[in-house]
Parts: structure tokens; C-alpha cells; sequence
């Protein structure tokens, strides 16, 4: 698959008098062999546990991203490729990039048999905005008239015209918005979800390819088994019979699983495959670039770590870390040591950002800048941790970074494993880190914006560890509201530049997406952002 290069493109290079969506992409996406297999299969594939109940605007990590994305269908979805085509909307129009009119395709229904109408979608992005509803994807919405971080307010923005047609009013000009909305904070909701939204997210409703089994679909901690929606007819029409997702404590026995014939796509190799996998599976491996950032987080609450010594240990613990040896040694060429807190694969990447070179291992200048520190507080015997879940193959890495970190400053620098992501991320919420913690990113839609805002924006949902810039906040509020493509990356660029002195987090590398699957399946494709398009493959 070539990288993608959409993230502020395509339709940012619109004239702004004349912005629309219509119709479908060009259809880069692989083609489909012919094997059409038995349309009643069920593929099996890795997953992990969902941290909150399946809210499309409360569901912010990958484990429960995966299953929205498969359960629900928002105005757009994107192609292998990370290009946008229309699924439940006909149109998105714009003669100005402010005021935008959206028009859905007749026919949609939930599976409950409600109708997909523009309520539907009109009433779930305000439910996602309300600020006393504490949705973590609430900042989504931010760019529409009427939002509001700090107390409850309706989005004025936000029009019904009629059953099939409601209009978006933004605070300022946003040429490429449409390409944000096949991220699944954007997806409606039926009105059964309104009745009791806690429940609704333990057996939810969706509009997408796929739909909860009927008996026992979500076995808490053990798996979730999806069938096909037999009234979706949209551009990911499945030609399989369902998914069953499980999820794995361990990316080792999920290797162990797909070797031994039980179960057919892995989409995370474990790094102790790494030497053997493209031997093993051949042509059913993949490695291949996606938009997937590694770092790790410092909180800001822990002794030490803020104000000018927390600036210093920041930029120090950076430069302890020899990413050309660990990216090499433990990742085999699967991991490219960070330049930035982007992606490769995304449109405005580079490796000449004034400050990188505090990512470049150098370790005279770590123990200068961590005595520098010491003059101001001492560490003395404080044990330095790093946080991370077991079930995410981790252990190799962050043992080979404290290593680093320990050898380079001499201070004790120790793991601290969570069995699960979910657990994590609870301590990460509630404040309760005793040290960093492993803050990994794999992109909701290819923009750099993406991976930018939702991290370090002031009060963003996934800013679990509140970092809080004025200077950020405002180049990237001018870098979404500019009028081209070339504007908006410098501003995104110079707003990286204000993190590489902040460091609110430790940049170390991008993933590829290391993946394979069984010769029980066909027409398997990574995309992306390194998830299979589970809807186009076969079995049997």
C-alpha cells in the first residue's frame, strides 16, 4: 500500500467558493481477489476489552474504535488508502468553508428499524458536546457554533432542514472538515439511546455493516461476536457473516492462536515474532507504514516534572533514550524513531522541526540538563517508573527505555505493567500515575490536526495528563482555521515546535502495522491507520 498523503489535501485544495463532497473517492483501494468464500463465515480476529460502555462519542481508544467503527456509519468512511467516500451522506456542501449543508441518502435505518434521519445525527452530536455529559470525543465538536468547554450549551451551529437535510455552522472556515467525519464521534444515534445511554452502550444500536450477535455478544473481558446488518447497504457491504473479536491478554497468545489455526487476522505481531513472521506467513504478512505514534507522558502533578527542573528532566530523560538501538535491536525494522509527534504517512510530516534534536540520543547532554535539575530539587533515590499494559506487547520496549534511561543518568528506572489498556488508562483518568506512562496514538482521521489536538489541546479528551498551553492552543487554532494547505502545516508545525521544548510527551517512534493472517482467509487489507477493512474479507 502507498503512504497516504490526504491529510490537509484533497479537499482543503478546493476553491472555497465552490466546496462539496458528493458521490465516492477514486477508488484507490486494492482489489478484491476472487475468491468470494462463504458469506456466512465468521472472521476471528484480536482485540482488547473497550475502556467505557460503546458510546461512539465516549469511546476514544482502539479496542472499543474498532467495534464502533464496525457497528455504526457516519456521513463518510474512509478507503484503505485513508481517502474519504460518502456512506450515509449524499452531499456535504459549501460555498464559503463555514456554512455547510448535508444531505443524506434515503433508506438508512438502524437496526431497530428506525430510520437514520438528520435528528439523528443532529441530537447525537449535541449529546457528544453537552459539556455535563463528559464525552471524551466532546471536543469534536468544538469548531461548531454554540460549543462550549466549561458549562452546558446547545449547539447553535446545528440546523434540521428537513428529514434528510440539516445545515453546520462553524466558528470559523474549515476547508477539509468534511474529512473529520468518518472518525465515530460524528456517528447518529437512534432515539432508543436517549431512553438510557448506559445501557444503550453495554448493547448498542447501530446503522454500520456489522450488529451485535443476539445471545451473549459481549463477554466482558473475553471477546464481542458481531453479524452482519442484513438491511446495511452501504460502500463496506461485508462478504463475511460476522466478526468475533477477542481479546487477548496478550499479543503472544494471540500469535500462538493464529499459528495453531484458531484464529484468522492478527493485526499487532508481538516483537518476539518479529525475526520469524515474514518467514512464517509469506505473503500473508504485512509490514507496512501507518499512522500510528509511540511516546510515553510525564504528568505534570508528580514532584519533579513541571516548571523549569520538570522542563529540564523532560528534555534530559529524552535524550537518555537511544531510539536507533531500540528501534533497530528489539523492533526489527518495524518502528522508525520519531522526528516529530505525527506520522510519516501523514501529509505535513517532517524531520526538520526547529528542536528535534532533543529526540537524537545524546548522553553528555541528558546527564548536563538532569544535573541542572538536581541543582534545583534533587531526585535523589526517587525510583523513575513507566507505566504500560501487558496486553499490548510492550514489555521488550519500555525494559530497553529504563534501561537506557538508567545506564545514561544513573538513577533506578523500572517498568510498572497493567494487565489490561483499560486499567491504564483508569490511573491515567484519575490522576494516580506514580511515574510516565506509555501514551501510544494511532490516528481517528489522516490529519495532522488529529494528532495533535485531541493529545495536547487544553482540555482535549485524551489529554489525560493536562498539559496546557496557550501558545499550542492558539497556533493550532490558526493552523485549523487557514486558508491553505501550505498555512495550516506551518502552523501545526511551528505548534509542534512549542511541544518539542514542553515535551508533554516523550516522541520515540511510528508503528507499522505488523500483521497477519491465516490461509483459513482471503482479501485481507491493512488500512490506514493499521486496521484490517474487516467488511471485504472472505472465508471458506
Amino acid at each position: 500500500m502507498k503512504k497516504s498523503r490526504i491529510g490537509l489535501g484533497a479537499l482543503a485544495l478546493l476553491s472555497a467558493s465552490a466546496l462539496a463532497l458528493t458521490g465516492c473517492a477514486s477508488g484507490n483501494e486494492p482489489a478484491a481477489e476472487e475468491s468470494k468464500g462463504d458469506a456466512s463465515a465468521i472472521i476471528t480476529t484480536n482485540g482488547s476489552e473497550p475502556q467505557n460502555p460503546l458510546i461512539p462519542t465516549n469511546t476514544t481508544e482502539t479496542g472499543g474504535g474498532k467495534i464502533i467503527d464496525s457497528l455504526f456509519s457516519g456521513l463518510v468512511s474512509y478507503t484503505a488508502e485513508g481517502e474519504i467516500e460518502n456512506e450515509v451522506a449524499e452531499s456535504i456542501e459549501s460555498d464559503d468553508a463555514t456554512n455547510w449543508t448535508v444531505t443524506l441518502e434515503e433508506g438508512w435505518t438502524f437496526t431497530n428499524d428506525e430510520p437514520v434521519t438528520a435528528n439523528s445525527f443532529v441530537d447525537a452530536w449535541n449529546y457528544g458536546a453537552l459539556f455535563s455529559n463528559a464525552q471524551g470525543s466532546s471536543y469534536f465538536f468544538d469548531n461548531i457554533v454554540g460549543f462550549d468547554y466549561e458549562k452546558d450549551s446547545e449547539l447553535t451551529g446545528l440546523k434540521v432542514v428537513d428529514e434528510q437535510t440539516f445545515t453546520v455552522e462553524l466558528a470559523a472556515p474549515e476547508a477539509d472538515w468534511p474529512l473529520r467525519l468518518g472518525y465515530s464521534a460524528y456517528s447518529p444515534l437512534p432515539e432508543a439511546a436517549f431512553e438510557d445511554m448506559e445501557a444503550f452502550g453495554e448493547n448498542p444500536i447501530g446503522n454500520g455493516p456489522y450488529m451485535l450477535a443476539e445471545e451473549g455478544a459481549w463477554v466482558h473481558e473475553e471477546k464481542i461476536s458481531l453479524v452482519t446488518n442484513p438491511d446495511y447497504d452501504g460502500v463496506r457491504k461485508p462478504a463475511n457473516g460476522g466478526l468475533e473479536i477477542i481479546f487477548y491478554a496478550t499479543q503472544d497468545a494471540a500469535y500462538a492462536d493464529i499459528e495453531g489455526g484458531n484464529l484468522d487476522v492478527l493485526d499487532a505481531v508481538p516483537d518476539s515474532a518479529f525475526e520469524t513472521y515474514e518467514d512464517t506467513f509469506g505473503d500473508r504478512a504485512v509490514n507496512q507504514p501507518a499512522a500510528i505514534f509511540q511516546g510515553f507522558n510525564m504528568p505534570y502533578y508528580l514532584e519533579h516534572w513541571s516548571g523549569e527542573e520538570g522542563e529540564l528532566r523532560r528534555a534530559a530523560i529524552s535524550m537518555a533514550i537511544n531510539r536507533d538501538e531500540i528501534t533497530d535491536v528489539i523492533f526489527q525494522g518495524t518502528r522508525t524513531p520519531a522526528t516529530d509527534f505525527t506520522s510519516p504517512v501523514i501529509d505535513g510530516w517532517t524531520d526538520k522541526l526547529e528542536g528535534a534534536d532533543v529526540l537524537a540520543y545524546n548522553p553528555d547532554e541528558a546527564k548536563k540538563l538532569w544535573a541542572e535539575a538536581d541543582a534545583i530539587a534533587p531526585y535523589g533515590d526517587t525510583v523513575f517508573d513507566l507505566a504500560y499494559n501487558s496486553d499490548g506487547g510492550h514489555q521488550a520496549w519500555v525494559d530497553a527505555v529504563v534501561n537506557s534511561i538508567s545506564n545514561t543518568l544513573g538513577i533506578e528506572a523500572v517498568g510498572k505493567p497493567y494487565a489490561t489498556f483499560a486499567a491504564a488508562l483508569e490511573d491515567r483518568d484519575a490522576d494516580k500515575l506514580t511515574g510516565g506512562t506509555r501514551a501510544g496514538w494511532q490516528a481517528d482521521y489522516p490529519s495532522m490536526y488529529n494528532f495533535l489536538a485531541p493529545l495536547y489541546q487544553t482540555g482535549a479528551g485524551s489529554n489525560y495528563e493536562d498539559y496546557s498551553s496557550e501558545e499550542f492552543d492558539a497556533l493550532l487554532k490558526e493552523g485549523a482555521q487557514a486558508s491553505s494547505v501550505e498555512d495550516a502545516t506551518a502552523k501545526y508545525q511551528e505548534a509542534q515546535e512549542v511541544l518539542l521544548k514542553d515535551l508533554p510527551s516523550i516522541p520515540l517512534w511510528y508503528s507499522n502495522v505488523t500483521g497477519v493472517s491465516a490461509d483459513t482467509v482471503d482479501n485481507v487489507v491493512f488500512g490506514w491507520n493499521s486496521v484490517p477493512l474487516y467488511h471485504q474479507i472472505t472465508k471458506g
